[in-house]
């Protein structure tokens, strides 16, 4: 192509492809079927460097392309912290231009009929990787851009969202075939038009047989989500924990109804940490229990706690100042329930930079760059594996704010016994910005995967009830003291999905590590020659 060979086009054509991911994203733009064709230009130009200059020239066109589509997508983190934001875009678009290099270098060394293969199994084994290593940051994954279209994707209770992925992949790899073969042949390929028509509508079509196909079965319980409002920068820390709860437990009783069976508060609403091992002793959990005696409603809600260990247990545990022992903080989830003790469950999945250092164990004076939020600071506790709660005999999760992007970790959740999804968060950090509506948006992706209905309880919106076709049923506005109350249905089928986790992912990761090995056999075998 004559207009790749000046630079500077290729640069634009680099910059357009990053700004049409950006467009399609949901709500920095929300024009979905434009990813079909978002990741075309770039693989123009990836074809251009192939033919006509050596690799190492790729790959600041495709960081361009990934630089655009993470900061247009994800600017909002700046509101919590502009340090973070800036290494998270840096760091994700580097990510992301390295695996596309992969798939050029293979490609370049082996053979270009495998670029199809190569380009998949790629960009598919980094987004597997992403969910998994300490640097993980899985929310611009490509199978989330159809969070806001949900009735095209009903069989991710198959193949989760690395199925939308791989969707996508096809699409732009096939049109950017079919431009390839025109400029060399100089007429449009019929077969391979209809290729891509098929790939386009097979799976749209298949998503609308099993929306029709699928019946919700009739097991409905009320629940009652809280929407306290509270100003996280301000009111959150300025305001005493005993005004915070009351005005908690005050919107749950003006609420609640004899159907009521489970009520749910958002993450650390009991902000200020209390300690796990005497907590039944404390006023605060007095105060919950007895409510939950008065009404006789379970109540879930998210807390900042600490747990004391007479030795250290593990490399987040820190050692007191007295020197008697350690202590661990964490995010949890706690269950109150008539008549039984409090019941815990940490957050597994953690937020880079506030709940999480990475590498800490090799250089643990990472912890003093902690973001502060939530008046913790440092890499917290986890749970060793993911666990759910049963109260009333009805199985729920519990999960926390970033848990609910990590759809294979949801589905260990609901195997351990959940017929409901529920989610609490806290997305006032980001402000009113697309951010706290992607994230929202995500949790209907976790509906049809595991085929769970969810409530979700949010501090400052969005609160709302997904069935488990993923259609938001009624949701709270932005910024505004409110509750959700409705009936969502339960569930006890395990979903293909539920059962498998990402098999997707770990398939293309098998795919990708043999050809990395067939790569490195060519290029021994080159050097014997020599």
């Amino acid at each position: 192509m004559i207009f790749l060979s000046k630079r500077k086009n290729r640069f634009l054509i680099s910059l357009l492809s990053g700004i049409m991911m950006v467009i399609a994203f949901p709500y920095t733009g929300s024009l979905t079927f434009l990813f079909f064709i978002s990741l075309v230009p770039l693989l123009l130009v990836e074809n251009y460097v192939f033919n006509n200059l050596k690799s190492r020239k790729l790959f600041g066109y495709s960081y361009l392309s990934f630089f655009i589509y993470n900061i247009g997508t994800t600017w909002w983190i700046w509101n919590a912290s502009a340090g973070g934001m800036l290494f998270a875009v840096f760091l994700n678009s580097l990510l992301m231009a390295v695996f596309f290099q992969f798939y050029h270098i293979l490609k370049k060394n082996t053979s270009r009929k495998y670029g199809l293969i190569f380009f998949i199994a790629s960009w598919l084994s980094f987004e597997y990787f992403h969910y998994s290593w300490e640097l993980s940051w899985p929310w611009l994954n490509f199978g989330n851009i159809f969070s806001i279209t949900p009735n095209i994707i009903q069989w991710y209770e198959y193949t989760g969202v690395l199925g939308g992925s791989l969707w996508l992949l096809l699409i732009n790899y096939i049109f950017y075939y079919i431009i390839v073969l025109y400029q060399k042949d100089k007429k449009l390929s019929q077969t391979w038009v209809g290729v891509l028509f098929i790939t386009i509508i097979s799976p749209i079509i298949l998503s609308q047989i099993i929306n029709s196909n699928y019946n919700e079965k009739l097991d409905p319980i009320e629940v009652l989500c809280l929407q306290p409002n509270i100003d996280p920068y301000n009111e959150k820390f300025n305001t005493s924990i005993t005004e915070q709860i009351n005005k908690l437990l005050s919107l749950a009783r003006k609420n609640l109804t004899n159907k009521t069976s489970l009520i749910i508060a958002p993450e650390t609403a009991i902000s200020s940490p209390v300690w796990e091992n005497n907590f039944e002793q404390t006023p605060i959990c007095s105060t919950f229990l007895d409510f939950s005696s008065e009404y006789n409603v379970p109540f879930l809600t998210g807390a900042s706690t600490l747990k004391f260990f007479t030795s250290k247990n593990s490399n987040v545990s820190r050692e007191l100042i007295n020197s008697k022992g350690f202590y661990e903080s964490y995010n949890t989830s706690i269950l109150f329930e008539k008549d039984s003790f409090p019941r815990f469950i940490h957050k597994s999945k953690l937020v880079l930079g506030v709940e999480k250092i990475p590498f800490n164990t090799i250089l643990p004076q990472l912890e003093d760059l902690a973001i502060n939020l939530d008046g913790a600071s440092g890499s917290l506790g986890v749970e060793t594996e993911a666990k759910s709660f049963n109260a009333n005999e009805i199985g729920f999760t519990s999960t926390v704010c970033y848990e609910s992007v990590y759809g294979e970790f949801v589905s260990e959740q609901v195997k351990d016994g959940a017929e409901l999804i529920f989610i609490i968060t806290n997305d006032g950090w980001w402000g009113n910005t697309p951010g706290y509506k992607q994230h929202a948006s995500f949790a209907s992706l976790r509906a049809i995967e595991n085929r769970r209905s969810i409530a979700r309880s949010a501090n400052t919106g969005i609160s709302c009830l997904i069935n488990q076709r993923g259609e938001v049923l009624s949701k709270t506005e932005w910024w505004v003291e409110d509750v959700v109350r409705g009936s969502i249905n339960k569930n006890q089928v395990l979903s293909f999905y539920t059962k498998n986790g990402d098999w997707i992912g770990r398939f293309s990761e098998v795919i990708w590590y043999v050809s990395i090995l067939i790569l490195l056999f060519i290029k021994i075998k080159k050097a014997i020659k020599k």
